[in-house]
């Protein structure tokens, strides 16, 4: 899940980052308005954390230009404006939820949680595709009532997969989402990925999970490939 930070103090938005990819998040992060609605209009994120007082463009600006311009990105405002002015103004220009500072980072990564399964229509941390189970919470794995170990970057692949059931992930959109804007689009990383997460996820079972569709991309759901 790649996940955009917006946010001018660069000691707070350091720590974020941090704690962020320490749970397996894809972190990019802009120290101003304008550079934030840029990568913004130019990157697919699953979430935008983003803070109201900022620079060059106000965070609030930034929130109604992206909904303008037809972004449907959940957007998190972080501020320490916490008035009941200031969180109704802040919804007004767009933004999905409101998180006062200072801020307990579990709760910031539950209203993460949140906002992402209302967009994917899962309303548990707990998702089953035919015999497998991921708690987004949790970060475990269980396939037919067995646990299944996984690296950081192959839970990040598979919740990716989870929360686009059944459509046709292309290699370029897993290769934003799963890493940064520095990954390299010319390495083979994500096929090497790809037959890790497979071997542990597919390997001994009757029925895959993941299917490849020729020329375009890759597949998750139960339903056998066509």
């Amino acid at each position: 899940m790649r996940i955009l930070v917006v946010e001018d103090d660069i000691n707070i938005a350091d720590v974020v980052r941090r704690g962020l990819v320490a749970q397996h998040y894809s972190v990019d992060v802009a120290h101003d308005g304008a550079a934030g609605y840029e990568l913004a209009a130019t990157n697919d994120y699953d979430l935008i954390l983003l803070d109201v007082m900022l620079p060059k463009m106000e965070g609030t600006a930034v929130s109604r230009a992206l909904r303008s311009e037809g972004n449907t990105t959940p957007i998190l405002m972080l501020t320490a404006l916490g008035s009941a002015g200031d969180v109704i103004h802040g919804l007004d220009q767009g933004a999905d939820d409101y998180l006062t500072k200072p801020f307990d980072f579990g709760v910031l990564l539950a209203r993460i949680r949140s906002l992402t399964r209302r967009t994917s229509d899962h309303r548990t941390s707990e998702i089953q595709v035919g015999d497998l189970v991921i708690d987004t919470a949790r970060r475990s794995v269980v396939r037919s009532g067995s646990p299944v170990m996984l690296t950081a970057k192959e839970f990040a692949l598979l919740e990716y997969f989870v929360l686009n059931k059944g459509k046709v992930l292309t290699r370029e959109a897993i290769g934003e989402h799963v890493w940064d804007i520095n990954f390299d689009p010319r390495s083979n990383v994500i096929e090497s990925l790809m037959h890790c997460l497979r071997h542990k996820i597919d390997k001994g079972y009757g029925r895959p999970l993941i299917h490849t569709v020729r020329g375009m991309g890759y597949r998750f759901d139960d339903q056998l490939a066509n």
